[in-house]
């Protein structure tokens, strides 16, 4: 592999993580959960950046079997990504003085390197694994060994994450698929740490890298649940296509203003049209008498993703008021509002209200009455 190819997929990585952090921080200001993901990404970071000034080294150099350049970041990444993906649900992990007990045997086993070096060890290269044996008993062979098994104990550690996580239920179901593919993704680093091959080494920056952003991305995603919904504006008069067509002329914004309090005027005049659960996308177009590029480009001016996710905020406030009111029975009857199926209610409930649907009911009656039908 090229040391342009190389240098590149560095630069990249060493990016995707120092984003993470970045973005991780701001939100760890507000919940310590995201505290860990952001200083151990941000660690990642400034690693990768630095590894990427040596990218001429890592397409030449050939150090050999079990070299000290491998086997202690192997060491130390393994003992890192065994932590952090402990940051959401345990957040008391990130207490320092934990941390550092955990530490221990890297913190030790470094040191001891580092004294070694000092005093005037010598680096053995090794080429072959019967070279492995001969040297088996000098203690620089020896360390590198200790330090093999230090990182397959956090190795295990990691696989053993999903047995311990699985007993909280408020683990998110992602987080222990994640541990498990960490878990191999690190197994097959240890296979690159101990025979060295800069394609094979790259090829673990490139899975690392994916993990890490899909992480990431999860949980973020936990986050945007409870951001604010569009607000429900009330339309008392319906604008003309006249006054709509002439600020489409002058103003692409107001026009789409416009358009959307035409749509809002309808929904919030023919309620019996959408709390049918055949109602769509093309029943909306037909009858606003706009197409449905015009439909979703002012419905998504006003800050909803689509068509779709549009009718189901109507559907909501309707079940809302239909819970409140006191004209639902059972969980069942959620179709009255729109819905095809209380599996889709649930859903949509979540997505949009930050709360379960059953939360929801629990607050405005009780107690709940029997559901045949869920």
């Amino acid at each position: 592999m090229s040391e342009n190819t190389i240098l590149l997929i560095l630069a990249c990585s060493a990016t995707a993580h120092l984003v993470i952090s970045a973005t991780t921080a701001v939100y760890a200001r507000h919940k310590v959960q995201y505290l860990c993901l952001a200083w151990i990404n941000g660690i990642f970071g400034f690693i990768l950046t630095a590894v990427a000034g040596i990218s001429d080294m890592i397409a030449d150099g050939k150090p050999g079997i079990m070299h000290p350049a491998m086997i202690i970041p192997l060491l130390c990444g393994v003992y890192l990504q065994s932590i952090y993906p402990l940051s959401i649900p345990m957040p008391g992990f990130l207490q320092a003085k934990r941390m550092i007990k955990y530490a221990r045997p890297v913190l030790l086993l470094i040191a001891v390197y580092t004294i070694a070096r000092l005093m005037g060890s010598k680096i053995v290269i090794m080429h072959t694994f019967g070279e492995v044996l001969q040297n088996f008993l000098c203690s620089d062979v020896l360390l590198r060994i200790l330090a093999l098994g230090i990182s397959i104990y956090y190795i295990v550690n990691i696989f053993m994450l999903p047995r311990r996580l699985v007993h909280k239920t408020d683990i998110p179901s992602f987080l222990i698929g994640y541990c498990l593919c960490l878990g191999f993704s690190v197994v097959y680093f240890t296979a690159v740490s101990i025979v060295y091959n800069p394609t094979a080494l790259m090829a673990y920056i490139i899975i690392f890298t994916l993990l890490n952003l899909y992480l990431a991305f999860r949980t973020l995603e936990d986050m945007a649940v409870h951001l604010p919904q569009p607000a429900m504006i009330e339309v008392e008069e319906e604008p003309t296509e006249d006054i709509v067509e002439k600020a489409a002329k002058e103003d692409f914004n107001e026009a789409n203003l416009l358009r959307f309090k035409r749509i809002e005027f309808w929904m919030q005049n023919h309620r019996e049209e959408w709390t049918d659960n055949t109602f769509g996308r093309d029943r909306l177009c037909e009858a606003v008498g706009y197409n449905r590029h015009l439909v979703l480009q002012c419905i998504r001016s006003q800050g909803y993703y689509n068509v779709h996710e549009y009718i189901n905020r109507y559907r909501i406030e309707e079940l809302k008021r239909l819970i409140t009111k006191g004209k639902i029975t059972t969980l069942g009857e959620t179709v009255d509002a729109g819905f095809g199926t209380i599996q889709t209610a649930r859903s949509c409930f979540l997505k949009m209200e930050g709360i379960t649907l059953d939360e929801y009911w629990n607050q405005k009656k009780s107690p709940i009455p029997p559901d045949k039908n869920d």
